[in-house]
């Protein structure tokens, strides 16, 4: 790869790839055998098999040019095939392999290369780790994420006055942990020409003091005010990162991930590492909005075209990723009434509903999904409303990503559609602490309410929303078993009548995923025919208590039947 190249450029040779390169996941199969071509027996001592995944002892799986062959007794399987190479996972379960419904491949690369925020008890601690990396890298940007006041003395969003007194010669833009936020510090807000007289853009704000200067805090589409002054990532590094974030994903038992938003850059780092056979894991990738007012040329492009399915056994792009709204712990997501602890603010609406109408349209027209971030109750009611606008119905699979609180006069509205709910369980446990400040005891009742979404008759696809939250699925799973932190807080779980079953909360990861994506002919459940995609761990989670799930640990990591991560 050049040292530079176009945006035009890359979307030039993504979109001729996705021309002259798509084919389904029937016809990539053989693209997806294992490197030795031979039949491979993979023995486990529970595997969860068939369409039920009921955890079955002593199963040995046959897998032949990167597919599931057969399912049989072990020792059966052992003398039926003895020519066969032998994975030995008897002491382990097998998993169908688990994916991520809902990540960011490149903000995770990129996280895992900048400052790390995440844990920061105070504002001072994270002055103090990003003036490490600034003296580190004298006169340098320094970037980083994961700040999140919620956790600070005071819950006051930071200013910029601190950080300018301890890193004043370079520019600073760390980013809040939801991404919905930053702060810069005033050599960064000097770079971005930002001054007292910069308007607020539309759906975002600029946090001001009471004389109206900007105190450092952006908040939503405010963001690309500083952004655009951070030089630009270059296309080695956008791979460098995309391949760190996919290993790491793979070191976590992750078989596949739904990316939340990708642009050229990343898809594009993504084909090249297909075309090295050295990214580990599939993608399912949306793509990024670019244009909140219009369907943008890019867009248009891609509708002009098939979508690219199974591009080199890794690859999927056939949805588009919008923004209804902010996110609550920056007071951005569209409310229907205002916020309990900050009167007057009902949130930021960052896509009308109009907007989110003509792009479903276009998209639907064109064999595209389109799966719009929706937090607040006016924000979710929003995309359901522009949904139905657009004839969207229970074939076309379009999803509200996050769903964290819906009015319940909203719920049967999600089956009448069939719109997805894809949520990520582990913001209710990072978000319980304070998410009742936000909106009160009534409307809390609607909050990251998976069951009732369940009950409703809606699908339910689970995920993290890494980088916001760990990677580690089995953090994910315990979260929507449990509703508690990792020291079983609070005693019984918070708000317990949202709680899942642990099949619920494994479905969430395997089979519910695969359907929102398409894949369910193909991926999400341990059947002779489907690929071979496990995720081997430590033990049964079904004979282990509940209190203990997040400490299940990965083994083995197989896609395509290729170990791509081994413990």
């Amino acid at each position: 790869m050049t040292a530079v190249r176009s945006v035009a450029a890359a979307s030039c040779l993504i979109l001729a790839l996705a021309c002259s390169s798509s084919k389904p996941d029937s016809a990539v199969k053989k693209d997806n055998a294992m490197r030795t071509g031979s039949e491979t027996l993979i023995v486990g001592g529970t595997v969860l098999a068939g369409a039920a995944q009921r955890p079955d002892p002593n199963i040995a799986i046959l897998v032949r040019d990167g597919v599931i062959a057969q399912i049989g007794d072990a020792a059966r399987m052992r003398a039926n095939f003895p020519s066969a190479r032998v994975i030995d996972a008897s002491r382990y379960t097998i998993l169908p392999g688990l994916t991520d419904a809902h990540g960011h491949l490149y903000s995770l690369g990129a996280a895992l290369d900048t400052v790390d925020l995440v844990g920061a008890t105070t504002y001072d601690e994270v002055i103090a780790r990003v003036r490490e990396r600034a003296s580190a890298h004298p006169g340098q940007w320094v970037e980083g994420r994961g700040w999140d006041q919620n956790r600070w003395p005071g819950k006051q969003f930071p200013t910029a006055a601190p950080m300018d007194a301890s890193v004043s010669d370079a520019p600073v833009w760390i980013r809040r942990v939801d991404g919905h936020a930053g702060l810069a510090n005033s050599a960064a807000m000097r770079a971005a020409g930002v001054t007292a007289s910069t308007p607020d853009p539309e759906g975002g704000r600029i946090i001001r003091d009471p004389a109206g200067q900007p105190t450092g805090v952006f908040v939503d589409t405010a963001i690309a005010l500083i952004d655009r002054a951070v030089p630009k990532a270059s296309p080695s590094l956008v791979k460098s990162r995309v391949l760190r974030a996919a290993q790491a994903i793979a070191a976590q038992g992750l078989t596949e991930m739904h990316d939340a938003g990708a642009d050229d850059e990343t898809i594009y780092a993504v084909q090249e590492l297909i075309d090295e056979h050295r990214f580990p894991i599939r993608v399912y990738m949306m793509l990024s909005d670019d244009d909140k007012h219009s369907v943008s040329p890019r867009l248009r492009q891609w509708f002009a075209r098939k979508p690219l399915l199974g591009y080199g056994g890794r690859l999927t792009i056939r949805s588009v990723k919008l923004y209804a709204d902010g996110a609550l712990g920056s007071r951005g997501a569209a409310l229907l009434e205002t916020y309990s602890d900050d009167p007057g603010n009902r949130g930021l609406t960052i896509s009308s509903p109009e907007h989110i109408e003509s792009v479903a349209a276009a998209a639907r027209a064109a064999g595209f999904q389109v799966n719009t971030h929706a937090i607040g109750d006016r924000g979710v009611r929003n995309v359901i409303d522009a949904y139905e606008r657009a004839g969207v119905s229970a074939a076309d699979r379009f999803r509200i990503e996050h769903l964290q609180i819906i009015s319940p006069v909203d719920l049967p509205r999600l089956s009448q559609h069939g719109i997805i709910a894809s949520m990520q369980p582990t913001h209710a446990t990072s978000d319980m602490y304070w998410a009742e400040a936000r909106i009160g005891p009534d409307r809390i009742k609607g909050a990251y309410a998976w069951r009732s979404v369940l009950d409703s008759g809606a699908r339910l696809a689970l995920g993290s929303d890494f980088p916001i939250e760990s990677v580690n699925p089995f953090f994910g799973i315990y979260a929507a078993v449990t509703r508690q932190d990792q020291k079983a807080y609070p005693e019984g779980g918070w708000y317990p009548k949202e709680r899942l079953t642990l099949a619920e909360a494994i479905r969430g990861f395997t089979s519910d995923a695969a359907f929102a994506a398409f894949e369910e002919s193909t991926r999400g459940t341990i059947e002779p025919g489907k690929m071979a995609d496990f995720t081997i761990v430590d033990r049964n989670p079904y004979d282990t208590p509940a209190a203990e799930l997040f400490k299940l640990q990965p083994v083995f990591t197989i896609v395509a039947g290729e170990v791509v991560y081994s413990k």
